[in-house]
């Protein structure tokens, strides 16, 4: 491969895959959003959740809500489970790693929260555990994988798929599904008010 095509080519990439997932899925994000934007308006918090890359993605998603977006509002209640390091090292401690979101779910999760999952294989045993507490609790989940989707089909109520094996198309799929998300979940809730 020549080096002065790899840029041009990630980037054409990236296009291609965003633009074959909205086609897919844009009447179905706003359809989350909204019900979102209820469950929030209704006291409920979201949760989310993730592994390296996804947990970074779960916290500035969080930050996002809680914070703003574009609009001047009040905050939304957002949790990134992987962002406390002494839950981050007690639970996976004491627990198991496999643990670390299922506990933090079975603490703080009630019926009108929402729990956000995301993992790029649809495959990691955290994440998979976070969402069958989220079954039990009977909360809204919403999970963001890649083309296969994983073990996360069934888990999910509403399950967006990025149509590639490639992570790092993957991931900037799911952030770019994240600020949209965010962005229509302000939008709507500063209409409501």
């Amino acid at each position: 491969m020549e080096f002065n095509r790899v840029a041009r080519m990630a980037f054409e990439e990236s296009m291609r895959v965003k633009s074959e997932f909205i086609d897919k899925y844009e009447e179905l994000i706003y359809e989350v959003a909204r019900k979102i934007a209820r469950r929030t308006g209704n006291g409920g918090t979201v949760y989310l959740m993730g592994n390296g890359g996804s947990a970074a993605d779960a916290a500035h998603l969080a930050a996002e809500l809680v914070g703003r977006l574009y609009l001047e509002r009040s905050p939304i209640r957002a949790v990134s489970l992987p962002s406390n390091d002494s839950i981050l090292t007690e639970i996976p401690n004491d627990f198991g790693y496999d643990q670390v979101f299922s506990r933090q779910l079975e603490a703080f999760l009630a019926e009108e929260d929402i729990v956000i999952a995301i993992s790029t294989s649809g495959k990691s045993t955290n994440i998979l555990r976070g969402l069958k507490v989220a079954i039990e609790r009977r909360s809204l989940r919403v999970g963001l994988t890649g083309k296969t989707g994983g073990e996360m089909p069934g888990l999910c109520d509403y399950l967006f798929k990025v149509d590639s094996t490639d992570i790092p198309r993957i991931q900037e799929t799911h952030i770019t599904l994240g600020h949209v998300l965010c962005q229509l979940i302000e939008a709507i809730t500063v209409g409501r008010e």
